[in-house]
């Protein structure tokens, strides 16, 4: 089962990383081979956060899929879970957490997944992989944009 685990250290805090990876709507700006994304459904979580039930339109040149997860935001824990619900999948998890680090923060990004489809798998596989290893870059040229390219702010400023 294919799985990638980075961590990364950026210089915005762990509170506008979480921000910036929880606001799901705004991927398709910025996330390679994110073409859309819809949240179907948000419910509050007790103790704080929500569950997102989201659809993500993916795609790269003739092949393009749509895929279900269920998203935990977890802002008191600064944690975010996400898990497979429908689609071309067998089973896909992924994890982000966001720790305070030097003066800004250090992200953890784990994802282990696998397509339902042998055929799918070959023919996506190794863009998918490709991709995870760019999405960390992603969201930190993201926060660079969104929050500048300064150190921690002391403040979150919302996406």
């Amino acid at each position: 089962m294919p799985m990638f685990n980075n961590a990364r250290r950026v210089r915005h805090s762990p509170e506008q990383m979480f921000a910036l990876v929880a606001d799901v709507e705004k991927y398709p700006e910025f996330l390679p081979l994110c073409e859309g994304l819809t949240v179907r459904k948000r419910t509050p979580r007790e103790g704080g956060g929500e569950v997102l039930l989201a659809d993500m339109s993916v795609g790269y040149k003739a092949i393009r899929e749509t895929f279900t997860s269920r998203v935990t935001l977890d802002p008191a824990n600064l944690k975010i879970l996400v898990e497979y619900v429908d689609g071309p999948f067998r089973y896909l998890e992924n994890r982000w957490t966001f720790k305070p680090s030097q003066g800004g923060c250090e992200i953890g990004f784990f994802i282990s997944y696998e397509f339902a489809s042998r055929m799918l798998g070959l023919l996506m596989g190794a863009m998918f992989d490709k991709a995870f290893r760019k999405f960390a870059e992603a969201f930190e040229r993201r926060a660079d944009v969104v929050y500048g390219r300064g150190t921690a702010a002391a403040a979150i400023t919302g996406p």
